[in-house]
């Protein structure tokens, strides 16, 4: 029957790093959000994985485009292109006969503006998708990790992504305070670029810094259990020639902390604006931690002394946006805070 089904459903978490798409529960594609271009047709050359290994490295016909910044669309054609070719690829391995119509739910930042949301509609829409929601990503974390949205107590979500940090405190299927920031995960990246730049005068691309911070990236400046240092290759700002510098984890916290202080001024203004008695199930219950800027060593802690609240980080909290995409995908009737 796979061969000639006319309708598919797809739970998509459309994210400024990765894109993770979900298929009956189960995530069949997990890629990096970027799309290659030949300059010279104008026709996508890859997506994904095989576009990301293009990156930094084409030649001069090879134009390659990561279409989301800070969470949101900033390529109208290379977002759809993206998506397309990420649904066909889907479709190859499942090996379909014929384009099937698309049921979508599709994440986005809470703080999406209106055009920012019609712009994620509309290019599902023109990648296939003829029945398209859109739901907050907070509110897709907090279903990923299991949090019962309906119910009338509170919870309290920080998902940090590559694009943007989402916060809010969900109660009775609503968002009832929430902030979205645009410092993230790309952020701290580039926290580490210009750091290599400044103090070691080493220039290193997005790619060696994204490796800098998955190695040796901390929030804190002492860990119970610091990684070994890691050495980095890269030229030389006064003569291009290559130099290799021991980075350790101690010095990558004194880079990002700026960025993170950021993310606690819009944590503590989400908690100074959350009702009273909401406030109390938050303390009582606790913060999940979600999204991949919940794995940098030590941001937990961090965030439990700053604010004296238990900062909670989920099994599997890379995909929990994703996963409660998916869980609307099936919940699409009852869950009226859907965005269509």
């Amino acid at each position: 029957m796979g061969l000639f089904s006319f309708k598919q459903e797809l739970a998509i978490d459309l994210g400024t790093a990765n894109t993770v798409i979900l298929k009956d529960g189960k995530i069949v594609l997990d890629e990096p959000s970027v799309v290659a271009f030949d300059l010279r047709t104008n026709e996508v050359l890859a997506v994904g994985t095989k576009a990301r290994e293009m990156y930094e490295k084409g030649h001069a016909f090879i134009h390659t485009v990561r279409p989301l910044k800070d969470g949101v669309i900033a390529d109208f054609n290379a977002a759809e292109q993206m998506i397309r070719g990420m649904v066909k690829q889907i479709n190859k391995k499942s090996h379909r006969l014929f384009s099937p119509a698309l049921k979508m739910v599709v994440s986005i930042p809470s703080g999406s503006t209106e055009v920012e949301t019609r712009a994620v509609h509309d290019s599902s829409e023109h990648a296939g998708g003829r029945d398209v929601y859109m739901l907050y990503e907070p509110m897709a974390a907090a279903i990923g990790i299991g949090v019962d949205v309906l119910a009338p107590e509170g919870n309290m979500i920080v998902d940090i992504g590559g694009g943007t940090t989402e916060i809010a405190v969900i109660s009775y299927g609503g968002i009832a305070t929430k902030q979205s920031i645009r410092v993230a995960g790309d952020v701290l990246t580039n926290d580490i670029v210009e750091y290599m730049r400044r103090t070691h005068n080493v220039r290193i691309g997005e790619r060696t810094a994204e490796e800098i911070k998955i190695k040796v990236g901390s929030a804190l400046k002492e860990l119970d259990n610091p990684p070994e240092d890691f050495l980095v290759t890269g030229a030389d700002q006064m003569d291009t020639l290559p130099r290799q510098i021991p980075v350790n984890y101690s010095e990558i916290a004194s880079c990002l902390d700026v960025s993170i202080k950021k993310m606690e001024d819009a944590i503590l203004k989400t908690l100074e604006e959350t009702p009273p008695e909401l406030y109390g199930d938050v303390v009582e219950r606790g913060i999940n931690l979600t999204g991949g800027g919940a794995l940098l060593r030590g941001l937990d802690k961090r965030f439990s002394d700053r604010f004296g609240i238990k900062f909670i980080v989920p099994e599997d909290p890379l995909h929990a946006v994703a996963k409660g995409t998916s869980e609307a995908l099936k919940n699409t009737d009852s869950f009226n805070f859907l965005i269509r």
